[in-house]
């Protein structure tokens, strides 16, 4: 009995951090961004503009740490599950980061800003465009949830057709994913009133 109690505490203690075992975990793969607060409303610069909206589409600066091993590229998918769709809604589709990139400046979603990497392709979103849209739920739904998904992939590119879907991108990005960081804000606009 006291030699299997000692037992127990030996390998709660080895959990512990700065003991041998907690150290030899390895680091999270996190994705973070100083315009999106995990859990917050998304603010206006990030919202879309249109459709009832006046945001300013710009979309949000990202950057990520310790990807798994292996990883020789990275998509970022961006969707709102949410969506009255039936299949929610995607915002944002990237795929064929390098590998040695770690971060998106702010509006790297707009095509016409020229601030993705070389060989970065921002396929098309259920806005029927290529690049960044950003949140616009119905009036008066409850707080939409956009989950930023960054994946990182066992290939160093996707060679998919300009005209594929999200979805499509969405299954190949899964079928050679490694490990994914999420992020994931919130945004909703209250109820019109009526004339």
């Amino acid at each position: 009995m006291l030699r299997s109690l000692a037992a127990a505490l030996l390998v709660l203690t080895s959990l512990l951090p700065g003991t041998a075992l907690a150290e030899d975990a390895a680091p999270v793969f996190r994705l973070t961004s100083p315009d999106l607060m995990p859990g917050a409303p998304i603010r206006a610069a990030q919202v879309f503009n249109a459709f009832g909206c006046a945001g300013s589409n710009i979309s949000p600066a990202l950057s990520w740490s310790n990807p798994p091993a292996g990883a020789k590229s990275f998509a970022l998918m961006v969707h709102d599950p949410d969506a009255p769709t039936g299949s929610g809604w995607w915002h944002w589709v990237v795929y064929n980061i390098p590998a040695n990139v770690a971060g998106l400046p702010a509006r790297a979603g707009d095509p016409a800003a020229g601030l993705m990497p070389v060989g970065v392709v921002q396929g098309n979103t259920d806005f029927g465009t290529a690049g960044y849209g950003g949140p616009c739920p119905p009036p008066g739904d409850k707080p939409h949830r956009y989950y930023f998904r960054l994946h990182a992939l066992k290939v160093d590119k996707l060679d998919l057709p300009p005209t594929a879907t999200a979805a499509f991108v969405g299954f190949n990005v899964n079928a050679n994913s490694l490990g994914v960081a999420e992020l994931m804000a919130v945004y909703g606009r209250p109820a019109t009133t009526g004339e």
